[in-house]
């Protein structure tokens, strides 16, 4: 049986933790205290395979680094999209694609829409990556 939403988004935050100083929320937090990421659900695939057997989701996983003027949250925002390193989003998803046995598998996919986020007063600099999930 597959992993409900909750385990998944939960299991996410849990692998994205283990990058060095980015905090991790199972759902997008009320406050932005960056260097922040999340899990947002995109879609539900209840039919990949025959009979059922795999349920894909897909996610963005949001990740702010900082003020958009800070040099040091473009400098985070790099090291998050490398390929590999201690702080690689990539590396630290697909070290263990099966997020610790509750997937079968994922993929990071790619990062795009690096923006601008506008919260009370401020801009802060941030990034969607595409994560298909299955199982």
């Amino acid at each position: 049986m597959p992993a409900t939403i909750n385990q998944i988004a939960t299991a996410l935050a849990t692998q994205l933790a283990t990058i060095p100083g980015l905090r991790t929320y199972a759902y997008q937090p009320d406050q932005l205290n960056p260097p922040i990421a999340f899990p947002i659900l995109q879609t539900v695939n209840y039919h990949k395979a025959f009979g059922g057997g795999d349920v894909t989701t897909d996610w963005n996983i949001t990740v702010v680094a900082g003020r958009y003027t800070d040099r040091t949250a473009h400098s985070l925002l790099d090291s998050y999209l490398s390929y590999s390193g201690a702080s690689s989003i990539r590396l630290a998803l697909e070290s263990n694609p099966t997020l610790s046995g509750v997937v079968a598998t994922l993929v990071l996919s790619s990062a795009a829409n690096i923006s601008a986020v506008t919260v009370g007063d401020a801009e802060f600099l941030q990034i969607s990556m595409q994560c298909q999930v299955h199982g």
